[in-house]
């Protein structure tokens, strides 16, 4: 026989009958301890930090003398959960240790009124999950375009599915073995993808700078990044043979609606970011008014990122588009092959990188990138260069393609697994448990064998 359900909660459903559903704030409360710069500039602490975990996934440990806000003093034991953007969950369960733990006020703490009452790692997948992220999401006011926070009591009112204390333990110990599993797949196919590209960047580097003949005669270069060049090939700046146009986009806000929703294309950086050679496709468009505050690329135009989290990746349009400043583009001469010279801009990316300015935010000059040589075979050459490049990658590419699917396969199941395993519709036994671990044993040994 079926065993019956509880009432519906909003967000997820119902739930096995012997589950409660409490509040959150009936089981956990905030923990309001508060330390001020001046105290921490004489320690040394782990900082949870939004930019900490979107990038390691991990707190920092740092001086707290560079910590530039007040934040939340942790004691241990707490589950941070951010308020802000929730479309993205950053959960974080806080292990007891000796370090001295900060948390930046972004983060809510839930602290247990009666210790042991709940499985924490239970409520840390509970709340970490991707359908609570997207309940969360109604809550959310905006405070700007890319920063969008829950008022706290709206978590703490929020209803929860508690199964008893021993099944939130075994639900929990269970996904800690199966997601382990999941992640340490996850984690050699990611190394597979780090070792292609980096295959696929030397395959690029060593063709644009040293030509196709391995027996070529090479003279030094005195080119500051490339040692030496193929004999015949000549030297020249990059400005000689390009002409490079920063975008443009002078209106602030740059978000005002009035100068958007007409037949222009508008490219941003992460649309350099995302494509693997070539821009195909477009989410904003500028209107009339916004055109003559920007500027209007050709089609086929090399562009480059100066400014932003990513700097020095390059894509080419295929389309006329425009920009703004944090992009630069390059429209070649007779003389500088495209294809040639997209494969030299990305063999060229540690150089500029090196030459970075790094203030409130890192950049790069663009007037100084037209100021490098760079190496210039004959045309032709260039072509069959950039053919063959496109010919030892076509590979490399396929490959990343299939790896990237079984990459968001991996993703989808271990979201499926823990939403079964929250909710009740997959109920876990200890036998359930028993089997997870010695898979991950199993598993452990095969990446290590």
């Amino acid at each position: 026989m079926k065993p019956r359900s509880q009432p519906v909660i909003e967000w997820l459903g119902t739930t096995p009958r012997e589950w409660s559903q409490p509040r959150l704030k009936a089981v956990f409360r905030d923990n309001t301890g508060a330390i001020s710069m001046q105290q921490l500039a004489e320690l040394e602490v782990q900082h949870y930090s939004i930019p900490n975990f979107d990038e390691f996934g991990a707190p920092a440990r740092e001086d707290g003398a560079t910590i530039a806000s007040n934040k939340t003093l942790l004691r241990g034991g707490e589950i941070l959960f951010s308020k802000l953007n929730c479309h993205k969950p950053r959960v974080w369960l806080v292990p007891h240790d000796d370090q001295v733990k900060v948390a930046s006020t972004e983060f809510i703490p839930l602290v247990e009124w009666h210790s042991g009452s709940v499985d924490k790692r239970f409520i840390t997948y509970l709340i970490g999950s991707a359908v609570f992220a997207e309940y969360m999401t109604c809550f959310q006011t905006s405070v700007t375009n890319s920063h969008r926070r829950i008022n706290p009591n709206d978590l703490w009112q929020t209803r929860v599915p508690l199964p008893p204390l021993p099944e939130q333990q075994s639900i929990a110990s269970y996904l800690d073995a199966s997601c382990a599993a999941i992640d340490a797949a996850v984690g050699a196919k990611r190394r597979q993808l780090e070792t292609l590209d980096a295959l696929r960047r030397t395959v690029i580097q060593e063709s644009v700078t040293k030509g196709l003949d391995p027996n070529v005669e090479v003279r030094d270069s005195d080119i500051d990044w490339l040692p030496e060049i193929p004999k015949h090939w000549n030297k020249a700046k990059l400005k000689r043979h390009t002409q490079i146009i920063r975008g443009q986009f002078t209106h602030r806000p740059r978000s005002d609606p009035a100068f958007y929703g007409g037949p222009y294309p508008f490219i941003q950086t992460e649309s350099i970011s995302a494509a693997d050679k070539f821009i195909t496709e477009y989410t904003q468009t500028l209107n009339e008014d916004g055109l003559r505050i920007s500027k209007l690329f050709p089609a086929e135009t090399v562009v480059m990122t100066i400014t932003g989290a990513k700097i020095a990746e390059v894509a080419v349009t295929t389309f006329e588009a425009c920009f703004p400043d944090s992009i630069v583009g390059f429209v070649p001469d007779h003389r500088l092959n495209r294809d040639y010279l997209f494969y030299l801009l990305v063999s060229m990316q540690p150089a500029l990188l090196r030459a970075m300015v790094v203030t409130t935010q890192p950049n790069i000059n663009y007037v100084q990138i037209g100021g490098n040589y760079i190496p210039l075979p004959p045309v032709r050459e260039q072509e069959l260069i950039a053919e063959h490049i496109e010919q030892k990658i076509q590979g490399i590419r396929e490959i990343q393609k299939s790896l990237n699917q079984q990459l968001a396969t991996l993703a989808a199941y271990r979201k499926s697994l823990i939403h079964e395993c929250i909710t009740g519709q997959r109920r876990i036994t200890e036998s359930d448990v028993q089997r997870a671990a010695a898979q991950r044993k199993f598993d452990n040994l095969a990446l290590t064998g």
